[in-house]
């Protein structure tokens, strides 16, 4: 095998795999905008309650998130290119094959199982793993901008689906979600090699000892195990780590608070207010165009500070924010509105950078595949809410009350993370490494 060198070239391949995992993420994130544009027309066309069709949103956020610490074992097993592959093409498919649905449960299999599959292998630990095998220098960073794919996708498609939804329809906007997914295919394969050592290079940032030394990439310090049993030794040991539940119950609400309810039910919450659809879905742009610079902004912040006060400072901001929104929805857009979605979207995604730093920190080369199961309790609480919402709007006729909870829930969040407590990295991986 040839040894890896130091990165001496003027540009280290690991920008062009990086740049290649944000488009992927760009194409996986357009399904992230169409629930909430497309759960009016479905329910016009084919009378479906609110809480069916948040059924199958929170079947495909149960998916999304439990997915995750599997498919990052499966990266570790058989390449981060493949993978990546795989879950944009069953993207596209499920968003294909949605403009052949006719039945309540149909719209489960596509939304819920296919997308979810798809999606969940395509989740934020896809960026913590890209970050830990490319990248020594500047994680933070990089974790940042790569998250911020998923809002750049939300915001290059909204608009458009939208647009799509209200004419010609709902089913060509579902085509233009499985095309965005499909297109990306290609650079996949050709440019997002697996690890350094694929191009004889070192991570970026990484300093030879000597020149024998090759470079390690994180997912191969791990045993070459099924990817299934891999995911499950790990989430034992990091069970077994209070910081671990920490992280998980933190990153619970902050999916209940973005995912699953603004980004499910605040179109039609804005729609049951007199707002237009695309209104609506125009102020949902602007927050996924202010998540691109907050999360890059968190990174660059999380290589320098403590990320437990990080997060706290976000948790409460976005508390706050979810405490007044019930004043500031009306059938016209007011100033006080647009403060709340530049805010709401700087702090939308921000908690990833910090949360991926404590669970590297924390779990050494566990820690993507400990991220992945963290993501999992972050997609079962966005499944929760979907679910939940939906039930109190049909319920009460408003979602004023799962507004409020979700500000209370903030709290906690911002309290437990504030909470954690700093371990020296050798005794609190201690256990993983039993």
């Amino acid at each position: 095998m040839q040894t890896p060198r130091g990165p001496r070239r003027r540009f280290h391949p690991a920008w062009i795999v990086a740049a290649v995992a944000f488009l992927a993420l760009v194409g996986a994130a357009g399904f992230r905008a169409a629930p909430g544009v497309l759960m009016v027309p479905l329910q016009q066309e084919f009378g479906w309650s609110t809480t069916v069709l948040s059924a199958a949103v929170s079947i495909n956020l149960v998916l999304f998130g439990l997915t995750a610490p599997f498919a990052a074992a499966l990266m570790e097993r058989f390449g981060i290119r493949a993978v990546t592959a795989t879950a944009l093409v069953l993207i596209g498919m499920g968003s294909a094959l949605t403009v052949l649905v006719n039945q309540s449960w149909q719209i489960l299999l596509t939304w819920g199982l296919l997308i979810g599959l798809g999606t969940g292998s395509m989740a934020l630990v896809f960026a913590a793993t890209i970050a830990n095998t490319w990248f020594t220098k500047s994680r933070g960073l990089v974790i940042g901008i790569l998250t911020a794919g998923s809002a750049a996708g939300q915001l290059v498609f909204l608009p458009f689906i939208a647009m799509l939804a209200q004419d010609p329809g709902w089913r060509q906007a579902s085509l233009l979600i499985a095309a965005g997914a499909l297109a990306v295919v290609p650079l996949v394969l050709k440019f997002l090699k697996n690890s350094p050592a694929d191009v004889g290079v070192l991570p970026y940032g990484a300093v030879p000892v000597d020149e024998a030394q090759e470079a390690a990439p994180v997912q191969d310090s791990g045993p070459r195990t099924n990817a299934a049993v891999r995911a499950l030794q790990v989430l034992r040991r990091a069970s077994k780590v209070r910081t671990f539940w920490a992280l998980a119950a933190g990153f619970a609400i902050c999916g209940a608070t973005t995912n699953g309810l603004i980004g499910t039910h605040f179109i039609p919450s804005a729609h049951d207010h007199g707002m237009p659809e695309t209104t609506a879905a125009g102020l949902l742009a602007v927050v996924g165009i202010f998540d691109i610079i907050g999360t890059i902004a968190s990174g660059w912040l999380t290589d320098r500070f403590n990320p437990r006060v990080l997060l706290a400072v976000y948790y409460q901001f976005r508390g706050i924010g979810l405490l007044v929104l019930p004043l500031l929805l009306n059938a016209e857009v007011q100033p006080s509105m647009i403060v709340f979605v530049v805010i709401y979207g700087l702090d939308w995604v921000a908690t990833v950078p910090p949360t991926a730093a404590i669970c590297r920190e924390t779990f050494g080369a566990d820690g993507s595949v400990v991220f992945g199961w963290v993501f999992a309790a972050h997609q079962l609480g966005a499944a929760a809410a979907a679910i939940a919402a939906g039930a109190l709007r049909d319920a009460t006729g408003h979602y004023t009350y799962a507004w409020f909870g979700a500000a209370a829930m903030c709290t906690i969040a911002a309290v437990i993370s504030a909470t954690i407590r700093r371990h020296h990295t050798a005794r609190e991986a201690e256990p993983a490494a039993a």
